[in-house]
């Protein structure tokens, strides 16, 4: 008789563990220890699914860095104990949680799926049970005796994603999240589709390993008409600031007045660490393509690629935490090491 695949689901907060109290009206968090009696399809399911609850369940725009030390600690902590983890999660802040752990995670071979809903569990018309239900299956999805998925992925409305190419696209429609550069992983239908060549394969046989040190000493600017030197040089002055994000237009452009480009120019040398990622949702900075960002490569900006900003911001924060050299900062953030970049 074969061994069931053991899930550990982890509940953080999130619209997904609310339930209505029909008296009031009111919402209060879902008992997960009467998951099986409250969603009976589960027992459908060829696995087992035990549960831990954050002592305080957490709106997800509440998210920080140690909130993401917690999920990584008890995914570490159990980790031998279970073939793969669901991470339930409010969906707003989800894209971050799940880049986040994507780069805590070092040497995972097992799944870790966020998921989440837009209507709370005990709906009428919530789309929290099939995100559950599937979220758990995929999760124990083996073949050849080992998990099929084996990085950190965000399932949402029928589909599965690499977490760290997602980015949250709606705020009303069931179908709130999008990866513009990344193809799907899986799509749910009347099959189960697995896209298997666009999986992370893995294989290292190394042990997890779980980083904890992040530095939030990082900001996000976003390239506007109108933006002054002003503010620019407020934002490139923070006390103790390391690294930025700088949303630039289109394919990697920014303005070519001489303020903007010296304030940008000496921050650079003076060690401030500056990412090039696109504002548009889809697509990648391709610098030198134009004239407006030949002088931005020629400062040895940092070229994010087709990295979302949310991976973005979270891999700076993880190599900033892991203390990477000045003199390989660059090159190791162009450089792929979770799937989140081209």
């Amino acid at each position: 008789m074969s061994v069931k695949t053991k899930i550990l689901l982890v509940y953080t907060g999130g619209t997904i563990g609310m339930v209505k109290d029909y008296n009031s009206g009111a919402l209060k968090a879902f008992n997960f220890n009467n998951l099986m009696n409250s969603i009976p399809e589960l027992k459908q399911l060829d696995c087992s699914v035990d549960s831990v609850s954050f002592k305080e369940p957490i709106d997800s725009s509440n998210m920080n860095l140690a909130h993401w030390v917690s999920i990584a600690t008890i995914i570490e902590e159990n980790y031998d104990a279970f073939d793969g983890f669901v991470v339930l999660h409010g969906s707003d802040t989800m894209s971050y949680s799940a880049s986040a752990l994507s780069y805590m995670l070092e040497n995972l071979n097992k799944p870790v799926i966020l998921t989440g809903s837009q209507l709370p569990i005990g709906d009428l018309r919530t789309d929290a049970k099939e995100n559950l239900i599937t979220s758990i299956q995929i999760a124990a999805l083996r073949q050849n005796n080992k998990a099929v998925i084996q990085e950190v992925c965000l399932y949402f409305e029928y589909k599965l994603y690499r977490g760290n190419r997602t980015t949250k696209i709606n705020a009303e429609h069931f179908e709130a999240f999008a990866s513009l550069n990344y193809p799907e992983l899986a799509e749910s239908g009347v099959h189960l589709k697995i896209n298997k060549e666009y999986l992370r394969k893995t294989k290292s046989k190394k042990q997890l390993k779980v980083h904890k040190q992040l530095n939030d000493d990082v900001v996000i600017l976003k390239l506007f008409p109108g933006l002054n030197k002003n503010v620019l040089e407020s934002v490139l002055n923070i006390p103790n600031l390391k690294a930025l994000v700088l949303e630039t237009y289109g394919a990697g452009n920014a303005p070519t007045d001489k303020w903007f480009l010296k304030g940008i120019k000496e921050a650079i040398k003076n060690g401030l660490y500056i990412v090039n990622v696109t504002q548009c949702s889809g697509g990648s900075v391709l610098l030198g393509q134009y004239e407006t960002s030949e002088e931005l490569e020629s400062l040895q900006i940092i070229n994010g690629k087709d990295i979302t900003t949310e991976a973005a911001v979270t891999k700076l924060m993880y190599l900033l935490g892991i203390g990477v050299s000045p003199k390989l900062f660059k090159t190791l953030f162009e450089t792929p090491i979770r799937g989140e970049m081209q």
